[in-house]
């Protein structure tokens, strides 16, 4: 039954994860460029290596180290992320490739799409094990999971500009853009609500820091493998490379505002 406590929790888990629409905004003030596609992809690649090693693998490390103790939290920590990195690679196979263009042997501008495809899909993976997280916390204590939301809405609105960035450019669609940036969104609510329905008795340490470790390779291997060579496709690798570097120092940042 849906009681006071679930609600609140619910509803703070909500407004976390849809405040990667707040990123999206972006879209609608900027104009189209290949610089800024350039930077768009470095910021992105910089957000999800700095998110892999700043949120989900200290969290991942932590809660497996209060399941199985110190040494073999790291081991299982480092398993989960090689986990991840091999399932992404995987998943990498059966998604095609089209690294450059036949007649010109140039890379197509349409190639954004997937990327931006991608880091939905890896975003939203991020995003669903931190609802119930959200949830959790915010069930047990409204001010701890009103600080934990907050946090987690900070650094989302930079994620929410990796995934419509690279869909509003390669589509020209400023609501395609809108709707995959909101799917990659609504995953932390979900989250939220599965926790609540079926996994409140079945959540623990080792599920959570599993999740979060698993996750961490996700975002690493589509950062280094797709975001970053991306970026660097259209000539302005220091642009790049700078805007990379902005992003791993940002979401640091998001944690003290």
């Amino acid at each position: 039954m849906l009681d006071q406590n679930a609600l609140r929790a619910l509803l703070l888990s909500t407004a976390a994860g849809l405040s990667t629409m707040l990123g999206a905004l972006i879209i609608f003030v900027s104009r189209k460029s290949e610089r800024l596609v350039t930077c768009s992809l470095g910021f992105a690649a910089g957000v999800m290596i700095s998110v892999s090693f700043t949120d989900l693998y200290p969290n991942a490390q932590e809660l497996l180290a209060a399941f199985a103790g110190e040494k073999a939290g790291v081991l299982l920590t480092v398993a989960a992320l090689l986990c991840g990195i091999l399932l992404a690679a995987s998943l990498d196979r059966f998604v095609p490739h089209q690294e450059y263009d036949d007649a010109t042997g140039e890379a197509p501008h349409q190639n954004l799409f997937r990327v931006g495809f991608v880091s939905m899909l890896a975003i939203g993976l991020h995003n669903f094990p931190e609802g119930i997280a959200t949830f959790m916390a915010g069930y047990e204590n409204l001010s701890l999971g009103a600080s934990i939301a907050l946090a987690i809405a900070l650094h989302n609105i930079p994620e929410g500009i990796s995934v419509a960035m690279p869909i509003y450019f390669a589509t020209g669609s400023r609501r395609q853009a809108i709707k995959y940036t909101f799917l990659s969104g609504i995953a932390e609510p979900t989250g939220a609500l599965l926790a609540f329905l079926v996994l409140r008795p079945l959540i623990g340490d080792a599920v959570l820091g599993a999740i979060f470790g698993l996750v961490a390779g996700i975002m690493l291997y589509i950062a280094i493998e797709e975001l970053i060579p991306s970026s660097r496709q259209y000539g302005y690798d220091h642009d790049a490379l700078i805007a990379t570097f902005a992003g791993i120092c940002l979401m640091p940042l998001t944690h003290i505002l």
